[in-house]
């Protein structure tokens, strides 16, 4: 099942990076719980939990209105049974500034036949490694 989950994952990465958020949908389970780094990063609001599949479209609704561009690139993705940990970075430009913004970005991914349960994603790796008990 974990090859399975990997390549959900990557799915999910290409369809983000499309825009497609049918296709990113199709790879969550429909009561995901996503809590994002990027809302309260870069939009300045408080945590964040996104539930069920409208809270995704919610979610990416905001990201959208709010950036001209987003784009995940990833380095390193492992697979881990029942959970999937990405690291890589993203880049987003900012819809009515301009502004361009790169961070690095570490996602784990709890996976359950094959969709992803729950996705938890940080700006610092080294936050994702320990959150997927692989911190020092």
């Amino acid at each position: 099942m974990s090859e399975e989950n990997v390549e959900s994952v990557k799915r999910f990465l290409d369809a983000y990076n499309r825009r497609d958020v049918e296709g990113m949908l199709a790879e969550l389970d429909p009561e995901v719980e996503w809590h994002p780094a990027l809302p309260e990063a870069l939009m300045g609001r408080g945590p964040a939990v996104y539930r069920g599949h409208g809270g995704v479209r919610s979610m990416f609704a905001d990201l959208y209105g709010a950036f001209a561009e987003l784009h995940v690139e990833v380095s390193e993705i492992r697979d881990l049974g029942d959970q999937v940990l990405a690291v890589g970075s993203f880049r987003t430009v900012g819809r009515g500034s301009g502004v361009e913004i790169e961070s690095p970005l570490g996602v784990v991914s709890d996976m359950k036949d094959g969709r992803a349960t729950r996705v938890l994603s940080f700006l610092d790796p080294r936050e994702a490694l320990e959150a997927a008990g692989l911190g020092e």
